[in-house]
């Protein structure tokens, strides 16, 4: 079987998913067709298939990411997202083959791969390589998967081929099958030192300016374990452990629900989808959590410990927020970001007490729509892909307070005159947990209350009403440079410089002292 064959059977397997509602419900015919529907050649869809493995790959931070492409391949994906790390800074630095026109023409495609795994081995000795194929090298047939073998014999260090070449589809795509590549390659590798009943993995989460860390305290309370992560601030060890834990904490379901079910399916480790955005989520993702646990071993005074926690949080946070809720209370709200912060950024903004006019549904499973239904007793408000013109026009015609969304959408609402919030993966303020709702609250009062947007919505001067405006009155006192004292009205005619002889044979310039007034009437 060739290398393309055999991404074509993985791509066809990631497609029939069984896990997913919305893939069980179409014949096979559609399923066939995949996902996501065919793009028009030249536009862009929030990124290739190799931006979404990237992206789902790249936080796990002790790795060294090698891309094999011509060079703006990884310059346009590197480090897109602010995923944090608590160690190693290595997944911030861009590793490329950066292959030229002549490594195409000439076929060196493959020995230029193997010079620069040996190369980072050397330089850098990570504890495994990711090499990336995007769509130059799969095109002209470079077989990265015999490369990366032939690598890892021959240098002992793990070279895992990511094989999610741009054409093949979309970002979503691209996330499952770095899910599968993790699944064929590195999960199940490695054992880890211990076992407990208190051992979790957390799947679809990228720790975005550092939100897995408002989350971890709440864990460390319990005694649990993140023994696994895919990737939130990861390392190596962690994604070859995962097949032990005792539960998979599923957060993007869209993005890698076919790791969680392989996990269930090969070894046994059940999952639940969850959130830990806003107050209400949090608490029922750690009872989830705790419940399954019990479920698989674990001790069941953790489920009296468990709501001890939440008690405690759920008192402490309601308190810092009292204070803080009235400033945002009752504003109106268009959010459009995407899969599971469709419904759990709804309802943690609902819990300050704001209307949600409206919510993007895009990249959201059946099930996630089903979520905001039920937290918004109502689909009326549910939008797919909204245009600019028509989130404007929502915007102004809702009367909305701030747009909450991704960087994308911003200049919609900078041109309706109102505030805007950043939730989607650019962000740079971290909303996860008990703690990062009082970080959300913050951030909608500085936008919404800023006295700048007053301001900005009045009239210009210009536009007002001007006949009441009579003439500047006469100045008064004396100058505090010249000392000369002021007299007559504050406006008066500007006298014509005097030309000289040559300026005014050559028909241009001024220069010299004041003249006549009358020296107008020349050029009039």
């Amino acid at each position: 079987m060739t290398m393309a064959d055999a991404l074509k059977d993985k791509i066809q397997d990631v497609f029939d998913e069984p896990a997913c509602g919305t893939n069980i419900s179409k014949s096979e015919q559609q399923r066939k067709k995949g996902c996501a529907k065919p793009l028009t050649p030249g536009a862009a869809a929030g990124g290739c298939a190799f931006d979404g493995a990237k992206i789902a790959l790249q936080p796990i931070v002790d790795v060294a990411h090698l891309v094999h492409a011509p060079l703006a391949c990884e310059g346009n994906g590197w480090d897109n997202r602010g995923a944090a790390s608590s160690g190693s800074e290595r997944y911030r630095t861009g590793f490329t083959t950066d292959l030229t026109e002549i490594d195409i023409v000439m076929g060196h495609g493959e020995r230029k791969l193997f010079r620069a795994i040996k190369e980072l081995v050397a330089k850098e000795n990570p504890p495994a390589i990711f090499v990336y194929s995007t769509c130059v090298p799969a095109l002209i047939g470079d077989d990265i998967d015999a490369v990366c073998k032939a690598a890892t014999e021959k240098f002992g260090t793990p070279c895992i081929p990511i094989n999610a070449p741009g054409y093949v589809g979309s970002k979503n795509l691209g996330n499952k099958l770095a899910g599968e590549a993790m699944l064929d390659h590195v999960i199940g590798t490695l054992e880890p030192e211990e076992c407990t009943p208190y051992d979790i993995n957390i799947v679809g989460d990228y720790n975005l300016s550092g939100e897995l860390w408002q989350v971890k305290p709440l864990l460390d309370k319990l005694g649990i374990r993140i023994l696994g992560s895919l990737s939130a601030d990861a390392r190596y060890r962690q994604v070859a452990m995962m097949h032990r834990a005792k539960v998979t904490m599923m957060v993007c379901s869209k993005a890698l629900i076919n790791v969680a079910r392989k996990l269930e399916e090969r070894w046994g480790v059940p999952f639940f989808e969850g959130s830990f955005y806003g107050i209400s989520d949090t608490s029922d993702s750690l009872r989830q959590m705790c419940r399954i646990m019990v479920e698989q071993g674990a001790d069941p005074e953790l489920l009296d410990r468990c709501e001890k926690l939440i008690e405690e949080e759920e008192r402490k946070i309601w308190l810092q927020l009292e204070t803080m809720r009235p400033r945002v209370e009752g504003r109106k709200v268009l959010l459009y970001t995407g899969g599971h912060k469709s419904w759990s950024v709804v309802s943690a903004l609902q819990e300050l007490g704001m209307e949600v006019i409206g919510t993007s549904v895009r990249k959201a499973t059946e099930e996630d729509k089903e979520r905001v239904k039920e937290i918004m007793q109502t689909d009326a408000h549910m939008f797919d892909n909204m245009a600019p013109k028509d989130m404007y026009r929502v915007l102004k015609e809702a009367q909305a307070d701030v747009l909450m969304s991704g960087g994308r959408s911003q200049f919609v609402a900078l041109k309706a005159k109102m505030p805007w919030v950043d939730v989607n993966q650019e962000k740079h303020e971290p909303y996860a947990g008990y703690m990062g709702m009082v970080d959300l609250v913050r951030a909608i009062d500085r936008a919404v209350n800023n006295p700048m947007w007053a301001q900005l919505r009045e009239p210009a001067p210009w536009e007002g009403d001007l006949s009441d405006i009579g003439p500047m009155p006469p100045l008064k006192g004396a100058c505090p440079v010249t000392g000369i004292k002021g007299q007559g009205p504050a406006v008066v005619p500007m006298a014509r410089p005097a030309r000289t002889p040559e300026l005014a044979a050559a028909g241009t310039g001024f220069l010299g002292a004041s003249a006549n007034p009358t020296d107008f009437e020349d050029d009039c």
